[in-house]
């Protein structure tokens, strides 16, 4: 509720807990805020099981953003988003290592990977979302100091 008046509001989906919140939040508010779930492009799991209508089960990942890392979406956090999330967009972990060198470099935040995961996605959708009032979920900054070293050298961590 400390804004409102936001369009849209981008959260990273591991388990499901933050978009679930986010989402459980805004209606509970009466909100007509666009809840926006993303996802890493190796880690899939949560977009292609609302895509299906039904739970998909994904092979192994590789991300550096391991809190998105997931293979196996949770079923009751699934039946909050799936009917909850505007839509969800997957990033890369260049995507998401650009976003992290951005909050770093612009807001002076550590944001480990899937922390910084939806401001990768507004990136995506910057062109789209220009005047339009918008939120970032910073979920986390429980980083590696050498890896967050590489991703600030303009370097992505290879998993």
């Amino acid at each position: 509720t400390a804004a409102p008046h936001l369009d849209t509001v981008y959260v990273p989906i591991g388990c499901g807990s933050g978009i679930c919140g986010t989402i459980l939040a805004r209606n509970a508010l009466g909100l007509k805020t666009k809840v926006v779930g993303v996802v890493a492009d190796t880690a899939q799991a949560a977009k292609l099981s609302v895509e299906a209508g039904k739970l998909v089960e994904t092979g192994p990942t590789q991300t550096f953003a391991d809190g998105m890392a997931v293979r196996v979406p949770v079923a009751e956090a699934y039946e909050i988003y799936a009917q909850g999330a505007e839509r969800i967009l997957s990033v890369s972990d260049f995507e998401i290592a650009e976003a992290m060198r951005l909050l770093f470099r612009c807001t002076h935040n550590v944001a480990e990977g899937a922390g910084a995961a939806a401001m990768a996605a507004l990136m995506q959708e910057r062109d789209h979302m220009q005047g339009k009032a918008v939120g970032v979920i910073l979920s986390g900054g429980n980083i590696d100091t050498a890896m967050f070293a590489e991703v600030l050298s303009g370097g992505v961590p290879i998993t």
